[in-house]
């Protein structure tokens, strides 16, 4: 099923618990409205788990090597980055992600009615040799790739 994140299909207090991995919270401008109705659709004592790119990833290039592990840009900036597609001389958006500090996520969990009952930063796994993308185990063993919020519906 595809669905407006802003407007689930289904009826209120219809779930104990919404996961969402990497989801529609990072690509929207207004995260409140997505997290109030995923309140909406759990009952109370339900939760919400989800996952981002830990915010403090905005600071650093995409680089797995020595070069990713300085600060390039300010954790503060929350200037959206947008990739575009340019077709006789005009762009169109196809890709938007919305930075927010981990205080701003912590904020807009409350401000929709939740309880933040856990941010779990999980750290790079030992076994975990490779490289992906921006990510290695030299950086991966200095700072979290990834943000787990564990929230309950009251």
């Amino acid at each position: 099923m595809c669905a407006d994140a802003g407007a689930l299909p289904f009826a209120d207090a219809s779930f104990d618990l919404a996961c969402s991995a990497y989801g529609a919270l990072p690509f929207v401008a207004d995260p409140v409205l997505v997290l109030r109705e995923v309140r909406r659709v759990l009952r109370p004592g339900g939760r919400f788990v989800f996952s981002v790119t830990h915010p403090i990833r905005w600071a650093f290039p995409d680089e797995p090597g020595p070069e990713g592990l300085s600060v390039s840009a300010s954790y503060f900036d929350r200037t959206p980055y947008v990739e575009q597609y340019i077709e006789n001389g005009e762009g169109r958006a196809v890709y938007v992600e919305h930075h927010r500090t981990v205080g701003d996520r912590v904020r807009d969990v409350v401000a929709a009615g939740f309880r933040l009952v856990d941010l779990v930063e999980p750290e790079w796994p030992a076994w975990n040799t490779s490289e992906w993308g921006g990510w290695s185990p030299l950086r991966g063993n200095l700072i979290p790739g990834t943000a787990i919020f564990v929230c309950v519906r009251d």
